[in-house]
């Protein structure tokens, strides 16, 4: 019975974990190119700090070692590998410095050049070990950290909607990946407690041939559309002038009958054209493209001047748009197209049949004054959890049920000590003294 009842709790636990909205996975291959640039910025951090005078007195030897300067670093050796359970480990192997050094010594007897070189040497690795190893923690503990707070976890994508990229758990390495799970999900900036529930399936990163992958579940795009349809921003009214000329004549023809008999009054005034989407719309992505689902109200009417607008019709429109994503930069832009166009009368059958001469036309309405809109909202992109200052570059997308791939290289479009120089934090400099963990370093 116990063991029941703890299958029970197992499946109930399982039925209501979310799965992630987005992953990313970082390669072996993405390493090499960001171990290039952490050790050029570690190099200037090493080569810019000040090393203490060595002064003092050793039996009859008086010595004093000022002005000392680092001139030269060489790292001939250095790894950076994934480490499961430690997620990242580098390891430097035969490092040297190149160092300039003011020097005074007294000493009253001869023969001593082995002792000083010695003393020398000895003192100057005790002065650097002790410099050292601050600023290699000081690297990796604050200055790094400065550069992954440039990360957007939950930030604004415009005025309307913002994203939640919150970790869902610990990152999982392995000797060839790093793989992230994302929450992925968009929320309207009015509501920023609500959530949609996700419902989509997990997606799922198998290749490693790129630097980095990225996949999004249907939920991320469905999250994000029905966080634009809270906000009430899918809807769209023309009036007057901003109704197609062509469109306008047809729909007056189409409608005559309607308006001497309800208002011949009102014959010229301002025709309107209001399209309001009625639900969510939906997003459907399979290996042979991704297309999204958006059912609409079309309301055409007039406008008098200071009296109250006529209705002439009011119908539903179902539309299918295709969708085709890219990363630029570090921005996920879509681009989207009309592929499927009907409209239907709300009352009858017969209406309906009546609604066939303004497919087209409307169809034509929609793709050359909707559709732009659209794409240049689309285009604008939403950003990718990456730090400031790294893009991607030959990206390839591929589709699968459910949720989509895509797969980069990586590019630091700046160097890596603008963005930490940048996004420094203000009065911290570095400790004298590491913790007790980071002395061995």
């Amino acid at each position: 019975m116990a063991l029941f009842g703890a299958l029970f709790l197992a499946l109930l636990a399982g039925a209501h974990a979310e799965f992630p909205g987005c992953k990313i996975r970082v390669t072996s291959k993405a390493l090499e190119l960001v171990k290039q640039e952490g050790l050029r910025f570690l190099e200037q951090e090493l080569e810019t700090i000040t090393i203490p005078d060595l002064r003092g007195k050793e039996g009859h030897f008086y010595y004093n070692i000022s002005e000392v300067k680092v001139t030269e670093l060489q790292l001939t050796s250095s790894e950076l590998d994934f480490q499961p359970q430690q997620e990242l480990m580098l390891q430097i192997t035969n490092a040297s410095l190149g160092l300039r050094f003011r020097r005074q010594l007294l000493y009253w007897f001869l023969k001593v050049y082995d002792f000083l070189s010695t003393f020398i040497t000895s003192g100057m690795r005790f002065l650097l070990n002790q410099q050292i190893c601050p600023v290699l923690y000081h690297v990796g503990t604050v200055l790094l950290n400065a550069l992954l707070d440039t990360v957007p976890v939950r930030s604004s994508v415009d005025e309307l909607v913002g994203i939640d990229y919150s970790l869902m758990k610990d990152p999982v390495a392995s000797t060839s990946n790093l793989d992230m799970d994302f929450r992925g999900a968009f929320f309207p900036l009015t509501e920023r407690n609500w959530s949609l529930p996700n419902r989509a399936v997990e997606p799922q990163l198998q290749e490693e041939e790129r630097m980095v992958y990225v996949a999004f579940s249907e939920f991320f795009f469905d999250s994000a559309m029905e966080s634009y349809f809270r906000a009430g921003a899918l809807q769209l009214s023309l009036v007057g002038d901003k109704v197609p000329h062509d469109l306008d004549m047809l729909l007056r023809a189409t409608y005559f009958g309607s308006i001497v008999l309800l208002s011949p009054a009102v014959i010229d005034s301002p025709l309107k054209l209001e399209l309001r989407v009625l639900a969510p719309p939906r997003c459907t992505i399979k290996p042979s493209g991704t297309t999204i689902s958006v059912t609409a109200s079309v309301t055409i009417a007039l406008v008098p001047p200071d009296k109250p607008e006529v209705q002439l019709s009011s119908m539903t429109m179902d539309a299918r748009l295709s969708a085709k994503m890219a990363l630029r930069g570090k921005a996920l832009r879509t681009q989207l197209d009309l592929r499927r166009f009907r409209i239907y009368s709300n009352h009858s059958a017969l209406e309906s049949l009546a609604l066939i001469p303004l497919q087209a036309p409307l169809k034509t309405m929609l793709q050359i004054g909707v559709m732009p809109m659209l794409n240049e909202r689309t285009w604008r992109g939403v950003q990718i959890p990456l730090p400031e200052g790294i893009n991607f570059v030959r990206e390839v997308v591929t589709n699968h049920a459910g949720f989509l791939t895509i797969g980069a290289d990586l590019h630091f479009a700046k160097g890596l000590r603008e963005v930490i120089e940048k996004n420094r934090p203000a009065d911290v400099g570095v400790s004298t003294a590491p913790p007790p963990s980071t002395a061995a370093v």
